[in-house]
């Protein structure tokens, strides 16, 4: 599948994407595609992830009311058995805001958030999410991501830029709002201004100091970890809590045991709605993240690969005792900035964590929760894509309106919302083009020459013939303006006595299209001039068979090309053969793309 920038020729590597079905090799491409002159970057890069997730992680398992050490448990199991079987080389899944906050809601009033039950409930939803996934690959349903544009991807990444962005002043500022929307918590944040704390402020300040300023120097240096490192050194030997810096708190140590979600047929069917609420976010969001940055890197894609890993992922999430995962853009950023190239970076910060879960679980409750805000901060800076969208208002307006429409819906209404949305007004755009398509009349000029002209009533590819380009599939809403346009030439002093539809751009006829092309003919017939076709694709004259067309026009009616019509309107109107006549002939068996008779 080609990215959404437009086809391309695939690099040998791309090549099996081509290739019908999928082996575990094409699954495993993008682990297996690493480059070994990155393979260190991809170590580094993994590290960083890990470092940088950790405790990112532990806040989304807060938002949706499990335990802690769960946010640590979607590191392990679910992202490695993503990075193993995926076939986008860039995506990276685990735990994700979005779906830790449905998650929440889904699940508010059926088990006290935390408890054994809201535990098993969560594995529940995350099988169904994982089976639903697996659905999907079945029924290929990677379809979907044909619907996200270029500019829906530089809108909803640049939505969800603000949006983390957004998210995390409060944190760097050391102060506590509520809120449940982006607009909502910056004004909370605002007024809390007062209440700033300023030694958290001076580590959000540090923090930038040494991310930017280690950036500027070189992007080799991993700033974020240095940043987090340093962090955690200084909380433990200044004391930072006890000058009020919160922190992560105690974590516990230990690795997910392996056991299956509690089955209950009731259970199933009572959750399925907000398992399928989740299956939707999950594909939309990482289909638009996985081909974000396909795009990126000129790389191609197949997201029906992909679902594999994906259901596989929330499957190993149900058995270990976590939540739903999902691609998730913020942690691609992390890996992205740092370096990292491939899967190879995701299965190293599964082996980190698990270091972390059996060792290291101590100094993570040193970690101020600043730091780790001011870092996700400057990765949602990162997402803002102000130079696509400064391309897309210069040079395709209506385009720019969508990626617009997409981000503002993501950052004010959600990401899901945002998607569905971008989807929709990507199809209303689509349909406005092929509602009014382009047409012309191919026009012979005084020159000898043939060129495209609009379609006025007057215009003739030569006497009494018109040679009608209509670029588009031809369907119901569309068929009218064709119908309208053969009655005025119809309307004009002098009439064609051919009238020839190109049929080179139409690749389907509906329904009500087929009874416009019958109500032309009979038009046409009244004016005692003829309906005749050129260039129909074989499965469009395989349609105008099936509804009864060709026998109303006659299969003699069919060109192969408009030289062929041209040839075969003189040889029944012998009157044509003048010098100007020949001289048009010469043109159009010279007009580019054509085969000459």
């Amino acid at each position: 599948m080609a990215t959404s920038g437009g086809a391309r020729t695939p690099r040998p590597a791309d090549s099996d994407a081509m290739r019908p079905g999928v082996t575990p090799l094409h699954l495993m491409r993008g682990l297996l595609s690493a480059d070994r002159s990155h393979i260190a970057a991809d170590i580094v890069a993994g590290v960083t992830l890990a470092a940088l997730g950790i405790p990112q992680s532990l806040g989304y398992a807060r938002i949706a009311g499990m335990p802690v050490i769960t946010g640590l448990y979607a590191m392990v199991a679910p992202m490695a058995m993503f990075a193993l079987l995926a076939y986008s080389r860039h995506l990276v899944v685990g735990a994700d805001s979005a779906v830790a906050a449905m998650l929440a809601a889904g699940l508010a009033g059926r088990a006290a958030a935390g408890s054994p039950r809201y535990v098993a409930l969560a594995g529940l939803v995350a099988l169904l999410s994982g089976a639903l996934l697996l659905l999907a690959r079945l029924i290929r349903l990677g379809f979907l991501a044909d619907f996200l544009s270029r500019s829906v991807l530089i809108g909803f990444l640049t939505g969800v830029g603000v949006q983390i962005a957004a998210a995390q002043l409060a944190d760097m500022l050391g102060v506590h709002t509520s809120g449940n929307s982006v607009i909502g918590r910056l004004v909370a944040t605002v007024r809390a201004l007062g209440r700033t704390s300023l030694p958290t402020l001076a580590v959000s300040l540090g923090v930038i100091a040494v991310v930017v300023g280690l950036r500027l120097l070189t992007r080799r240096i991993p700033g974020a970890l240095i940043a987090i490192v340093g962090a955690i050194i200084a909380s433990r030997l200044l004391h930072l809590p006890a000058r009020g810096v919160t922190v992560v708190g105690p974590v516990p140590r230990g690795l997910p045991g392996l056991h299956p979600p509690a089955l209950s047929l009731h259970d199933a069917a009572a959750l399925l709605p907000l398992a399928g609420a989740c299956f939707v976010v999950i594909v939309a969001q990482s289909f638009a993240t996985s081909r974000a940055y396909a795009a990126k890197y000129d790389e191609t894609v197949d997201e029906n690969a992909d679902l594999v890993g994906l259901g596989a992922a929330n499957i190993a999430a149900a058995f270990t005792g976590t939540f739903v995962v999902n691609g998730s853009p913020t942690q691609t950023q992390m890996v992205d900035s740092a370096g990292g190239r491939s899967q190879l970076a995701a299965l190293t910060t599964s082996v980190v964590v698990v270091f972390v879960l059996l060792f290291l679980t101590g100094p993570l409750t040193f970690l101020p929760l600043a730091v780790l805000a001011t870092v996700v901060f400057l990765i949602g800076l990162q997402l803002i894509n102000v130079s696509g969208m400064r391309q897309l208002f210069v040079m395709r307006r209506d385009e720019f309106l969508i990626a617009l429409l997409t981000a503002v819906t993501v950052v004010f209404v959600g990401v899901e919302q945002g998607i569905v949305l971008a989807v929709v007004a990507s199809v209303i755009d689509h349909v406005r083009h092929t509602y009014a398509p382009y047409t012309a009349v191919v026009v012979a000029t005084d020159e000898g020459r043939f060129i495209d002209v609009p379609p006025t009533p007057q215009a003739r590819t030569v006497e009494g013939l018109v040679i009608y380009r209509f670029g588009a599939t031809l369907y119901y809403a569309n068929a009218r303006r064709l119908v309208d346009q053969v009655d005025a030439c119809l309307a004009a002093p002098d009439p064609p006595r051919w009238f020839c539809l190109d049929c080179i751009a139409i690749s389907d006829v509906d329904f009500t299209a087929a009874a416009a092309l019958r109500q032309i003919h009979n038009e046409l017939a009244t004016a005692r001039a003829r309906l005749i076709l050129t260039e129909v694709l074989d499965p469009v004259r395989a349609e105008l068979d099936r509804y009864g067309i060709t026998q109303l026009i006659g299969s003699d009616a069919y060109f192969a090309t408009p030289q062929d019509v041209v040839h075969a309107f003189r040889s029944e109107a012998p009157s044509s053969r003048t010098p100007r006549a020949r001289a048009d002939a010469a043109a159009m068996s010279s007009l580019p793309g054509r085969v000459k008779p």
